[in-house]
């Protein structure tokens, strides 16, 4: 059995048995077992590769001990000046850059294990994570807080989070006439999100109810196929239609209107078609709840705008308010 498989099955078998990680949904470690990663920690020398985890880490201030980030994180608070890495680079410049921890997430597992192969060779310690529902979230965040020495600010983390998530249900709570709404994914697709995925979440907790509810569900996996005959099956019933924008779907307000048997949509007859930014409905972190937010200031402005930030306030989050008109032409 050549190396290269051997690094497979490593990580195919210590993928199930997650819950040694905090029970961080589609977590694993390249090693003998999960706990060996733990063990090993707080680690001193990280290299992230996923924008969720480079996040995360800063907001649990870990910055002085990250070495390496994403491409996209540059522009976070605490990334100024980091060097950039992508798992498109040659393995021999992770080796240079001495790490002692590689974050990724499974994505990259599947798509680049040569790369892991020869980190791992080089005892670089190589951890997947990757939750792919809310209820996994806290075991993730604890996950990376003991990682990088930083527990007491992730267990911190998902206290702001749940204090925000309830609030934001109370505030839901009063809404007399709850919206309608299809969540789009992908627009060239025609995905949308599956009921477990976060953005899913977002929108409930914002008081919208799922009219993409049948979605069909797979392991592991927040997104599905819904198509456009199904879709149009709920067209009288869709108030709002919603669309992430971001690196997964590079879509415009324009091209939805104009998309052939949309105009049978409520939603597009009256307008009611809104995009929100993909790295707050659909990344592991607390900016989730600026998700939350952002939907429920779209949906229903007379009660989300004022209430809504001063939940974010508590949070200690940005209390920026989308505007409904500056939605039209893409993010806000």
């Amino acid at each position: 059995m050549d190396r290269l498989r051997k690094i497979r099955i490593v990580v195919c078998i210590v993928t199930l048995l997650v819950a040694g990680m905090g029970g961080a949904t589609g977590a694993s470690a390249t090693g003998p077992t999960n706990a060996d990663a733990l063990k090993a920690a707080p680690y001193r020398q990280i290299i992230s590769l996923y924008g969720a985890h480079t996040e995360n880490l800063l907001a649990m201030g870990a910055g002085p001990q990250l070495i390496g980030i994403d491409r996209q994180s540059t522009g976070l608070p605490g990334a100024a000046g980091k060097p950039v890495f992508s798992y498109h680079d040659d393995p021999e410049r992770f080796l240079a850059a001495r790490p002692d921890l590689v974050l990724i997430r499974p994505m990259i597992a599947r798509g680049y294990p040569r790369l892991v192969e020869r980190l791992v060779r080089s005892d670089i310690r190589v951890v997947s994570l990757q939750p792919t529902t809310v209820e996994a979230l806290a075991g993730y965040w604890q996950t990376l807080g003991e990682l990088c020495g930083q527990a007491d600010a992730a267990a911190h983390m998902t206290r702001t989070f749940d204090t925000a998530v309830a609030a934001f249900k109370a505030l839901s709570a009063t809404v007399t006439t709850p919206k309608r709404v299809y969540f789009e994914a992908i627009h060239s697709k025609m995905k949308t999100f599956t009921p477990q995925a976060m953005a899913a979440f977002a929108l409930e907790t914002a008081g919208g109810i799922n009219v993409a509810t049948d979605a069909p569900v797979r392991a592991n996996n927040n997104i599905a196929i819904y198509g456009k005959e199904r879709l149009l099956s709920h067209a009288a019933d869709i108030d709002v239609f919603l669309s992430q924008q971001g690196a997964m779907n590079r879509i415009t307000r324009e091209a939805i209107m104009a998309e052939p048997g949309f105009g049978v949509i409520k939603a597009v007859k009256t307008h009611q078609v809104f995009l929100v930014d993909e790295t707050v409905v659909s990344r592991p972190t607390l900016r989730l709840i600026e998700g939350i937010y952002r939907i429920g200031s779209l949906l229903y402005p007379e009660v989300y705008t004022e209430a809504g930030r001063r939940i974010l306030a508590d949070a200690g989050l940005p209390e920026g308010i989308p505007s409904r008109s500056g939605c039209k032409g893409g993010s806000y």
